[in-house]
């Protein structure tokens, strides 16, 4: 047993113990009150993931508007300057 990671056995004792309360919390409950809240909280996780891809789908949309923007404001002020450099008013 010298091998052994003292930190990675806390660690998985630790998650059992996590396990065990849950386990607990469940068998507490009869058996259809335990199921149906079971079910009730993966649905409910499940909204939270969809909202959670349209918010990240929401942000990466707005970071790909955004570039487009500053490319388009860079394109402006270029051609604003070649303009005023071939007119002859370039500071």
């Amino acid at each position: 047993m010298e091998g052994q990671d003292p930190v990675y056995n806390v660690a998985e004792a630790v998650r059992d113990g996590f396990r065990r309360l849950g386990d607990i919390s469940y068998a507490i409950l009869p058996r259809d009150v335990a199921h149906t809240l079971a079910d009730f909280k993966k649905a409910v996780l499940t909204e939270l993931r969809g909202c959670l891809d349209w918010q990240i789908g929401w942000i990466d949309e707005r970071v790909a508007g955004g570039d487009r923007l500053r490319e388009e404001w860079r394109a402006k002020c270029q051609h604003q300057t070649a303009a005023d450099t071939a007119s002859g008013t370039a500071v």
